[in-house]
């Protein structure tokens, strides 16, 4: 082409990461093509280019590439873009269709032009990054790592951390072949310690803890700043159960590398674990005056000072992560369980329905319903789900079983039934909604009605512990099937061992099947974990059988302390003692 339309070969050769007044400009609406727009701005003035001589061909594609782009058509563009490519061979057409073909995260496209890139340019290093990213995609893993070691020999870095960290999403025999491919390269680049710890965390993905120790070791024997291994280190110690060595050596750590938001963060969600709260608090404390812009650290310091009892502090800080919208629904659902714990129902409330979407939406709305419900406003809560479950019918299994809650807490049981009934109708296999209706026929006399759905979900999941021990305590209080009852009760007591339902109700029924001294002590662990009522009525009545009358009384006090009506203990004293008073 003659060299007589500069303005224009300007506009459509212009590189990657510059923007250029007066062209036309490729801008899809995608989070990819943003951080582009970013980067454009913070990035160096390149030199200027020296432009090819195009045949009329190439430029015709060129152009037209840009005029789809002017009208939103971005897979034309992309099409015309990569076959100027290809055509012309041009490093600056190929670094602008990768451009546009990362934009609108067009795999193939991006495949074909690393491999057209680096014929051309063979030491190219944005395309040897493309290359590998796209060998991963399609598990390729011996191709993207030959990408990354060709990048490592360039002397750049190869983010071989990154890919050890993706293998958690791949198969367990696809990590295996990653560790052996790292294991080899390894031995080709000895003292890497990118490789080394990329090592160390794929071993711990294939259950080898103790190796990736032992290679953490030396890693940072020869490498005692490198932080990622450090914070590995940190995690296998725990995992390992030597808790103690673990909080010792990331205290330490978490003094030496301050700005370490990583092992800062691990090291407080440790002591979380350990239950000391305030130093965990202190710990997010200190994080935050360190990065007061980072709206994660602050919503776990807010949430750890929340638990800690204070308000204050948790009020503040979610108001603000709010006003700057971030983590604004979980933010607002927290400030609704403070304004809850307040007496503030109607400050709850709004903060509740001000959750507009994600995992706190549902515990959010259920909430704000029950809260209505409490103040007589039922009606008003039943019509909102309702709206709200006829405008997104994606969602409206999660609505009918907040319908049937909502109705249960209302005190209005029949037409709780007919919802779940309903409901039941439009999915019959849903187990959260068969399982309400199987606890309200059991409340309603029912059970054998409450059996059949429980059953029902078993069949579907035989490893769904609440519904097993749902049945098998129905079953016990129902009938006299003690030994299928207790049956359920054992698998469900295999699947969830330290659930105080179901310790309370494996020792119910070894005490109906008249073995007393085998149901204490599930009786015993259930009342320690959960000092319910009801436990408190099985507890106390397996001790008064057993003669040990003075600690069932003592039992008996303290759940009449939780709920002084409750049927089940009352029913329990009256039949024992002749009162309702122990």
């Amino acid at each position: 082409m003659p060299k007589s339309a500069p303005f224009l070969v300007t506009c459509l050769l212009g590189a990657a990461t510059v923007t250029f007044s007066g062209c036309a400009s490729l801008n899809p609406s995608s989070n990819q093509d943003n951080a582009h727009a970013q980067a454009a701005k913070a990035a160096p003035a390149e030199p200027a280019i020296e432009y090819a001589d195009f045949q009329p061909e190439v430029l015709y594609l060129l152009t037209s590439a840009e005029i789809a782009a002017q009208r939103g058509r971005y897979d034309v563009t992309l099409v015309n873009y990569l076959k100027a490519a290809k055509q012309s061979r041009d490093k600056g057409v190929i670094a602008r269709a990768m451009r546009i073909a990362q934009s609108l995260n067009a795999d193939n496209a991006q495949t074909q032009l690393a491999d057209l890139w680096l014929d051309v340019e063979p030491d190219n290093l944005q395309a040897h990054r493309v290359a590998a990213i796209q060998a991963v995609k399609r598990n390729d893993l011996e191709a993207a790592l030959g990408h990354m070691e060709h990048i490592l020999n360039q002397g750049a870095d190869a983010d071989f951390d990154s890919l050890a960290a993706m293998a958690g999403n791949l198969p367990k025999e696809q990590q295996q072949e990653l560790l052996s491919l790292y294991q080899k390269m390894a031995e080709r680049h000895p003292n890497n310690p990118e490789l080394e710890y990329s090592i160390a965390l794929l071993l711990k993905l294939n259950g080898q803890s103790g190796m990736a120790l032992k290679r953490l070791d030396a890693l940072l024997e020869a490498h005692d700043n490198f932080q990622p291994a450090i914070v590995l280190r940190g995690e296998l110690l725990y995992e390992a159960g030597r808790k103690e060595d673990a909080l010792d050596y990331l205290m330490t750590n978490t003094r030496r590398f301050p700005d370490s938001r990583q092992m800062g963060t691990l090291y407080a969600r440790m002591l979380i674990d350990e239950g000391d709260l305030q130093a965990a608090q202190d710990e997010f404390q200190r994080l935050v005056e360190r990065y007061p812009d980072n709206a994660g650290l602050l919503l776990s310091h807010a949430l750890v000072a929340l638990e800690n009892g204070e308000k204050d502090t948790a009020r503040d800080e979610l108001t603000s992560l709010v006003e700057r919208g971030h983590h604004s629904n979980e933010a607002s659902y927290y400030l609704g369980r403070i304004a809850e714990s307040d007496g503030n129902k109607d400050g709850a409330i709004g903060f509740y329905q001000s959750v507009e979407q994600g995992s706190f939406y549902f515990p959010a709305l259920a909430r704000a319903s029950a809260l209505l419900v409490e103040q007589g406003r039922a009606d008003e809560a039943l019509a909102q789900v309702r709206t709200l479950r006829d405008s997104h019918p994606k969602q409206a299994e999660n609505f009918w079983l907040l319908e049937v809650n909502l109705l249960l807490d209302a005190k209005r049981p029949d037409e709780a039934l007919a919802s779940a009934t309903k409901a039941l109708d439009a999915y019959p296999d849903n187990a959260q909604i068969l399982y309400a209706r199987g606890m309200l026929y059991d409340s309603l006399d029912q059970p054998e009605k409450a059996e059949a759905d429980l059953t029902r979900i078993v069949e579907r999941e035989p490893n769904n512990a609440v519904a097993l021990n749902a049945l098998g305590y129905i079953l016990t209080t129902r009938t006299d099937r003690l030994e299928e009852a207790r049956g359920y009760i054992t698998r469900a007591l295999k699947l969830d061992p330290n659930n105080p339902a179901i310790l309370d109700s494996m020792g119910w029924v070894l005490y109906q099947e008249g073995r007393l001294d085998a149901a204490l002590p599930y009786l015993k662990s259930a009342w320690k974990a959960y000092p319910d009522p009801e436990v408190a009525a099985h507890y106390g009545e397996v001790l008064w059988m057993a003669g040990d009358e003075e600690q069932a009384r003592i039992v008996w006090k303290q759940g009449l302390k939780t709920d002084p009506n409750h049927p089940v203990l009352r029913e329990t004293l009256e039949r024992l003692t002749g009162s309702t008073r122990p």
